[in-house]
């Protein structure tokens, strides 16, 4: 076989990859995109143009080639990274952190949405239970929620008492720029959505049977107590805006430019550098020619019924 035989075979197997990456997000755009019937009004009513298709995809396998880079140069340089995903219930964090992990290395970037507190961890320091899936040298932990907890929900459904979230607002900028000293780089975001875009974020839920799941008895109380969330994120952007962690306000109304533009800043953050790699040689396989394979029963093998 030739040269360019064997190049025309990795390019056509490349090209299959890239086939499989955009199907895989397509289903996501797709699952996304199924509006019930019963808000298919609301959904005109709401008059928003996204991006076109095509350059949200384009940009989105652009910014994740550079998340690949980031991540090869995390491991490299054994940098420590935390990213805080904050927002009213329904605003898109879990949607951006889908992406931002969608193809790079588990065991390098690290996510943690952690449950309500147990009753052992309600008499610990409060940062003790985020403290513990902190970055070593080489990892990104991004926190699906974090210890600003105390701050919305905790305080609005009455969970913190009112001396509890004014030590937490002491403590929350100390904490922090004891992380930054420690060689944290440490990047918040806050995901924006108006009121309107939520009722109709929580309807699709209510509506679309693979959605259900997502709606908590909590969630349908942050809509009674919009208000309260609101004063509750004002304060807190006020107290805990520091230099050393400055907060970061993420329009997310539409999905698609909310995951492009925190993803893009996310890399502007970082001073990360491409690592020089050098592909392997693929070794060739060992053949023994007394070897025989086994015929496997039929029952072991999953029916095709695709």
């Amino acid at each position: 076989m030739t040269r360019t035989d064997d190049e025309d075979r990795a390019r056509s197997w490349l090209e299959l990859e890239l086939e499989d990456d955009f199907d895989e997000e397509l289903e996501n755009e797709i699952d996304d995109n199924r509006i019930p019937e019963a808000l298919r009004a609301m959904k005109q009513a709401r008059k928003t143009e996204s991006i076109a298709r095509g350059v949200y995809f384009r940009e989105l396998l652009r910014l994740q080639a550079e998340l690949v880079k980031l991540q090869d140069w995390i491991q490299h340089s054994g940098a420590k990274i935390v990213v805080l995903f904050e927002g009213r219930d329904s605003a898109g964090k879990g949607g951006v952190i889908k992406r931002i992990t969608q193809r790079i290395n588990p065991r390098v970037a690290r996510v943690v949405a952690l449950p309500a507190p147990s009753d052992r961890e309600k008499t610990q320091w409060y940062f003790q239970r985020y403290v513990a899936h902190l970055p070593a040298a080489g990892e990104m932990v991004l926190f699906d929620r974090s210890w600003y907890n105390r701050s919305g929900v905790e305080r609005v459904m009455g969970f913190a008492s009112d001396e509890q979230v004014e030590q937490f607002f002491r403590d929350t900028p100390e904490f922090e720029r004891m992380l930054v000293r420690s060689g944290i780089t440490l990047v918040k975001y806050w995901f924006s959505i108006t009121d309107e875009e939520q009722q109709f974020r929580f309807q699709m839920r209510i509506h679309d049977p693979l959605k259900q799941w997502k709606l908590s008895p909590m969630d349908l109380q942050s809509r009674v107590r919009w208000e309260q969330y609101t004063k509750a994120k004002e304060e807190m952007f006020e107290r805990t805006n520091i230099p050393e962690a400055p907060w970061h306000i993420v329009e997310g109304n539409d999905k698609k430019r909310a995951r492009l533009n925190c993803i893009a800043h996310l890399l502007s953050m970082i001073p990360y550098e491409e690592v020089p790699y050098t592909p392997p040689e693929l070794p060739e396989r060992v053949h023994n020619a007394d070897y025989e394979r086994r015929t496997l029963p039929d029952e072991l093998y999953v029916p095709q019924r695709y």
